[in-house]
């Protein structure tokens, strides 16, 4: 791997833990802002949704500009939205620096994963978004557990102040680490790159994304108040428990990132499969702490196992739009964080409980698989087809060689 992927790891791990720190601090920002917790959730659905508009919108504003200089701009933005966010004083101010973060959070995205996947060959794709995500996996091992640390000890604003600081040091090492990447001869145009969304096999990765992604963070948005509420954990719990989920993302994301180029399908439907059950798992023994303590380590595991696979799929049936490809990605990813928050805070409020939003979760991969098997299916027939054209028009050849 060339060293700038690492560095866009290292600054992916700042975006993260902005992205996921809101799931441990979750009830002292209810209680200083003066809302609900379900309420309080939907700063995760904000975020989100700056995601999935930010990404494909910067991606196209940005298109035909230096790389390099779009990172560092992008990257300055959003540490400026952590300031913000740290000096806000009402739940509104603090909605809308989450948005603009994550509108910049999700441009760095898109334009470093079309980066990471432009200085790698086609079968180390899902490698080099290994790498990225490992420094997302990073971020929920120690930047999210630290988080609800600070949260606890110095106030929820200290973890947005220690995330902008976190995004000082990216903004270092974009800078002075990161090449400058020439603007290729031929300029991308718009029309071309957008041509990708004719393929139903890019929405089906679309759906199969969101979908998977949902599912998990339908629970684990909660997970605080369901260890503290419903496992009987003490507050202290809930950094530990995070970071083993962290961990599970680290060793999911290795594991993912080494057998997707060879077995993608394969990784697809074992992942979500695997955190269907074990969302099912947390919603049967959400009273015993041991069994959620333990499920909360293997949850990281199946999600992130399946990541690198989500995101190496999009770039090889939209590979001939890069930057869109890793912008439709993100957003897919975010439309998943949306919807899966959104859906726990309805479960909530209809006073199912905190462990019915692994119900729903688990609901929302099982259909996340049905998709994966017909874009399995789509995916065996049009290799059967092309296969018949190879072998055709070579037989062509031949006839025309003996004429």
């Amino acid at each position: 791997m060339p060293l700038a992927v690492y560095i866009l790891g290292l600054s992916v791990f700042a975006l993260g833990t902005s992205e996921f720190m809101l799931s441990g601090l979750l009830p002292p920002i209810a209680e200083d802002m003066d809302v609900s917790i379900p309420r309080a959730g939907l700063l995760i659905s904000a975020f989100a949704i700056g995601m999935v508009v930010g990404a494909p919108l910067l991606a196209v504003a940005t298109l035909r500009l230096p790389r390099k200089t779009t990172l560092v701009a992008l990257i300055s933005v959003f540490g400026l939205g952590q300031v913000a966010g740290a000096l806000a004083t009402s739940y509104e101010v603090l909605f809308v620096s989450r948005v603009v973060s994550a509108l910049a959070c999700a441009g760095f995205w898109a334009v470093g994963a079309a980066v990471a996947i432009a200085m790698v060959p086609v079968t180390s794709r899902a490698r080099a978004m290994a790498v990225m995500i490992g420094g997302l996996s990073i971020a929920n091992v120690l930047g999210v557990p630290a988080g609800a640390f600070l949260g606890e000890h110095l106030g929820w604003r200290s973890a947005f102040w220690a995330v902008g600081a976190a995004s000082a040091v990216a903004l270092v090492g974009v800078v002075t680490l990161i090449p400058r990447i020439p603007v290729p001869e031929r300029r991308p145009r718009l029309k071309g790159e957008l041509a990708i969304y004719r393929d139903r096999q890019v929405w089906l990765s679309i759906v199969v994304t969101a979908l998977a992604a949902g599912g998990v963070f339908c629970a684990f948005s909660y997970l605080a108040p369901l260890l503290t509420d419903v496992a009987g954990l003490a507050d202290g719990w809930v950094p530990t428990v995070l970071a083993l989920f962290g961990v599970g993302a680290l060793i999911g994301t290795t594991i993912g990132g080494r057998v997707a180029d060879a077995h993608l399908f394969g990784v697809l439907l074992s992942g979500i499969t695997a955190s269907t059950v074990l969302l099912a798992a947390l919603a049967l023994f959400a009273s015993s702490p041991a069994a959620v303590i333990v499920l909360s380590l293997l949850l990281g595991v199946s999600a992130f196992y399946t990541a690198p696979a989500l995101n190496a799929r999009m770039f090889n049936v939209a590979g001939a739009a890069p930057t869109l490809a890793g912008a439709t990605t993100t957003a897919a990813f975010n439309l998943g964080n949306t919807g899966g928050p959104w859906l726990g805070g309805t479960v909530i409020d209809a006073d199912l409980g905190y462990a019915a939003t692994a119900w729903a979760g688990a609901a929302m991969t099982l259909v996340a698989i049905g998709f994966v098997a017909v874009s399995l299916r789509l995916h065996s027939r049009s290799r059967i087809v092309a296969g018949s054209l190879t072998a055709g028009s070579a037989s062509a050849e031949r006839s025309r060689q003996r004429a």
